[in-house]
């Protein structure tokens, strides 16, 4: 098989095409380099318009504070006459304010008096020391204080022993009905 001859027309066709195509890419990445660049320029754009939108309404508002506070001064001036306390118009005690009082005149109404009433004075028995037991006659503060002391004692040596108990146990099964032992026999202690 003969080679067939190179024709000089396809090499410079396949040339033209590699030009051309690399003519198309150069261009393509200069106008999306181009369209960035712009799009940085807009962002920057926007986010100048939002800092002087924000610096505008700040100015707004003490534009609009400063114009108020010059139309509180004119009315003050005009209407009202208010000044600065100045320091000969603070008093030191309160014999000074009553000195300035205007004394009362013969038609005045007379002064409103707020009615008090003294403090309950607690004796050592306590809110029952007044009752007296219906039973056996005595004060029931005694009966009270007695029967609280020694439930206390009661209590006290009940639960040591408890105590004492539940730790000798290693069954915890045991020792879990022996706290509610105790504790039922502490409430009925209790309501006796």
């Amino acid at each position: 098989m003969a080679s067939q001859p190179i024709k000089p027309g396809s090499r410079l066709r396949q040339a033209s095409w590699a030009g051309a195509l690399s003519l198309a890419l150069g261009l393509f990445l200069a106008l999306t380099f181009h369209v960035n660049a712009i799009k940085s320029e807009v962002r920057l754009a926007e986010r100048k318009i939002i800092r002087l939108e924000r610096e505008k309404l700040l100015l707004e508002t003490e534009f609009e504070s400063r114009a108020s506070q010059r139309q509180l001064a004119e009315w003050n001036a005009v209407d009202f006459g208010y000044v600065a306390p100045r320091t000969g118009q603070f008093l030191e005690n309160t014999t000074q304010l009553a000195m300035l009082a205007a004394p009362l005149r013969a038609d005045a109404p007379a002064p409103i008096r707020v009615a008090r009433a003294a403090p309950p004075v607690e004796d050592d028995a306590g809110p029952l020391g007044d009752w007296v037991s219906p039973l056996t006659g005595q004060p029931m503060a005694e009966e009270a204080s007695d029967a609280v002391a020694a439930g206390a004692r009661r209590a006290a040596a009940k639960g040591a022993q408890a105590l004492a108990e539940r730790l000798a146990h290693t069954n915890t099964a045991d020792a879990a009905a022996g706290l509610v032992e105790d504790a039922a026999a502490g409430l009925v202690e209790g309501a006796q």
